[in-house]
C-alpha cells in the first residue's frame, strides 16, 4: 500500500493539470521540476509537486501510526520486527528527496521573485513535514539536509532544535501568507484562500506546543477560535479522484486501490475499532467500513462451513487478554483481524469487511451486504484528513483535561464529535449508489453523542481519560498520527486490545531510522531498537508504557 503513492503522484500531476483546457493538453506540465527558472510557471510545477507528494508523505507515515494504535490492523507480533529499516524507505525519500527537497530548490528562487503566497506554504509543509518527522523519528536531518554539495551525509538535529527551527518556519510563512503575491496556479487544499493556509498554520503549532507541554503558548492560540482549523468549513485534507489508466496511473484513495479489487479485499480492518464502534452503537461505523457478509465465525450467529477461513473462532483468547477483550470476532458480520496477528492469509477476500466511504471512497453499508468490485461506491474519490476541526479540538481537549476543568473538556469533546459525525455522515454521499434516507437519522446520530456525553461526565478522571482517548483515536480514523502522539503522552486508552503475542516487545517509541539513510550517511547511527524516546516523550519507558500492549 505505501507504493501506491508512486503512481498516485504522478496521477494527480496528470490529472489535475494536464486537462486545462478543451483545446489543449499541457504534456510538458509533466517536466522535471528541478529544471527551474525564475518564471512563475515553473515555480507552480514545483507547487504542484509538493502538494501531492506531502499528501503522499502524511499517508504513509499516518498509515504506521494508525497500525499502531489499533485504528488499523498490524501484521506481525513483534513491534520492532513489523518496523525494519527497509519497511520505511519509502516515505523517507518521499519528504528528503521528494517535496523537502522541491522546497529546498524553489523555495529562494519564490521569494527572490516576490511570490509570497508560493513561499508561505512551502514554508508552512516543510515546518509541518519536520515536526511529523521529529514525531515519529526523534533526531532528523534538519540543519545541513538537502544541501547536497557542502552536506552530503547530513547530521541529524536534535529534536528539540528541530521543532524549534519548524515552529520558526511555520511563523514565516504566516508573515508571507498575509502579504502581497500572485496566487498559485494549483492549490489542491484551499483553492487560494491564504487565510486558510494560515488557520492550518497556527493548527500545526499548536499541535507542536501540545506536545511540548507549552500550554501557554497553546492556549494563547487557542483563545482566537479563528486563528485556527476550529469548523469543517477550514479542514486541511487532500482530494483523491476515480481516474484510472491500467499501467499508468491511478488516482483513487489508496486504500480503496487495495481493498475495490476483482479478487476481493485486500486488507484486513482491525478488530478493536469494528468492535467498539459496534458495541457503542457509533452511526460512523456504516461510513467508516464496508461488510461483506452478515456473520463472523465466532460470533453468536457462529455460520457452518466458514470457521476454516476465520481459524481462531474455534479457540480461546490467549491467556494474557483479560476478561471481555475482543478476540478474533466481531459481531453482525465485521470480518477483521488482531492487533498483531501473523498467521498465514486464508481465501477470505470476499468475506472481509472492506473500507467504506469514508475517508477511502468506497461503499456505504448499512446492511447492504454483498462482495465489492472495482468502481463501486465512491469509485476511490476519498480524502486524507491531515487535520480536522475534530482534531483541534480534541487537542483543546486534552489540554482542558490536564487543567482539570473537566466541564470545558466534556464540552469540547461534544462539538468534536458533532464536528465529525457531520463530516463523515455527509461524506456519505460520495457513494452515488447510497439512499441518504438510509442514513443514521439525526436521533440516531444524537443519542450516540449524548450518550457519550453522559458517560463522559458521570466518569472519574480516570475514566473520562480513557472515553476521551477512545474518541479521538475513532475519530482520527484515517490518518493515526495525533493518536500516536497521545498515545505516548498520555498512556489511554488503556483498554485497548493487547498484541496476541505475549511477548510482543516494547511499544514503538519512536522508529528506526530508514535503511537506505543510516547505511549510507556515516553521521547518522542507527538506533539500538525502537524503545527509544522522542524528546518531548517523558514518560516512563517500555517495556510498561504504554500499559496496553
Amino acid at each position: 500500500m505505501r507504493r501506491i503513492f508512486l503512481k498516485i503522484s504522478i496521477a494527480f500531476t496528470f490529472i489535475s493539470l494536464v486537462f486545462t483546457s478543451c483545446e489543449t493538453t499541457d504534456l510538458d506540465l509533466l517536466e522535471n521540476p528541478n529544471e527551474i527558472n525564475t518564471e512563475k510557471a515553473n515555480i507552480d510545477r514545483f507547487l504542484n509537486q509538493i502538494q501531492i507528494d506531502f499528501a503522499s508523505f502524511m499517508y504513509q507515515i499516518g498509515d504506521n501510526a494508525s497500525e499502531l494504535t489499533r485504528i488499523d490492523y498490524m501484521f506481525g507480533r513483534t513491534y520492532e520486527n513489523n518496523y525494519q529499516p527497509a519497511v520505511l524507505n519509502g516515505l523517507w525519500a518521499t519528504a528528503y528527496s521528494g517535496h523537502l527537497a522541491d522546497i529546498a530548490a524553489a523555495l529562494p528562487l519564490a521569494e527572490e521573485v516576490g511570490l509570497n503566497k508560493h513561499a508561505g506554504i512551502m514554508k508552512v509543509l516543510k515546518g509541518y513535514t519536520y515536526i511529523t518527522l521529529v514525531d515519529n523519528f526523534g533526531d532528523v536531518p534538519f540543519s545541513q539536509a538537502n544541501q547536497a554539495t557542502d552536506f552530503p551525509q547530513p547530521v541529524a538535529d536534535s529534536g528539540s532544535s528541530v521543532y524549534e527551527g519548524a515552529i520558526q518556519l511555520i511563523n514565516e510563512g504566516i508573515s508571507l501568507l498575509v502579504t502581497d503575491g500572485p496566487e498559485l496556479e494549483y492549490d489542491f487544499y484551499y483553492n487560494n484562500d491564504a487565510s486558510k493556509w494560515i488557520k492550518l498554520a497556527n493548527s500545526v503549532k499548536m499541535q507542536a506546543y501540545l506536545a511540548l507541554g507549552d500550554y501557554s503558548s497553546f492556549n494563547a492560540i487557542a483563545s482566537d477560535t479563528d486563528s485556527f482549523i476550529n469548523n469543517s468549513a477550514n479542514d486541511f485534507q487532500f482530494q483523491y479522484g476515480t481516474t484510472v489508466i491500467p499501467d499508468q496511473l491511478d488516482t483513487r484513495h489508496p486504500t480503496y486501490q487495495g481493498d475495490y479489487t476483482g479478487t476481493g479485499v485486500g486488507s484486513y480492518r482491525a478488530n478493536w475499532i469494528m468492535d467498539e464502534m459496534l458495541n457503542s452503537n457509533d452511526p460512523r461505523r456504516f461510513f467508516y467500513f464496508f461488510r461483506q457478509v452478515s456473520c463472523t465465525p465466532g460470533a453468536t450467529c457462529d455460520p457452518d462451513g466458514d470457521q476454516e477461513f476465520l481459524t481462531c473462532s474455534v479457540t480461546a483468547a490467549p491467556n494474557h487478554y483479560p476478561a471481555g477483550m475482543v478476540f478474533c470476532s466481531v459481531e453482525d458480520g465485521y470480518w477483521g483481524r488482531d492487533h498483531g496477528n501473523a498467521e498465514g492469509i486464508p481465501p477470505d477476500r470476499f468475506k472481509r469487511t472492506a473500507s467504506g466511504v469514508y475517508p477511502a471512497g468506497g461503499k456505504y453499508d448499512k446492511g447492504s451486504f454483498g462482495s465489492v468490485i472495482p468502481g463501486s461506491g465512491g469509485g476511490g474519490a476519498g480524502i486524507m484528513p491531515i487535520m480536522l476541526s475534530s482534531f483541534t479540538k480534541f487537542m483543546r481537549a486534552e489540554v482542558a483535561m490536564a487543567a482539570q476543568n473537566y466541564s470545558q473538556a466534556s464540552s469540547l469533546l461534544e462539538n468534536a464529535l458533532n464536528d465529525s459525525t457531520n463530516k463523515v455522515v455527509n461524506f456519505g454521499t460520495v457513494d452515488a449508489t447510497a439512499d441518504p434516507n438510509d442514513f443514521p437519522t439525526a436521533s440516531e446520530i444524537q443519542n450516540f453523542i449524548s450518550s457519550t456525553i453522559t458517560s463522559f461526565n458521570g466518569a472519574n478522571p480516570e475514566g473520562k481519560w480513557e472515553i476521551l482517548a477512545k474518541q479521538n483515536f475513532i475519530t482520527h480514523y484515517g490518518n493515526g498520527l495525533n493518536p500516536y502522539n497521545f498515545y505516548r503522552r498520555t498512556g489511554y486508552p488503556k483498554t485497548l486490545q493487547f498484541n496476541i503475542e505475549p511477548n510482543s516487545g516494547g511499544f514503538v517509541r519512536s522508529f528506526l531510522y530508514p535503511a537506505n539513510e543510516a547505511n549510507v550517511n556515516s553521521n547518522i547511527t542507527q538506533k539500538p531498537n525502537v524503545l527509544v524516546q522522542v524528546f518531548w516523550d517523558t514518560k516512563p519507558a517500555s517495556p510498561g508504557f504504554p500499559s496496553a500492549n
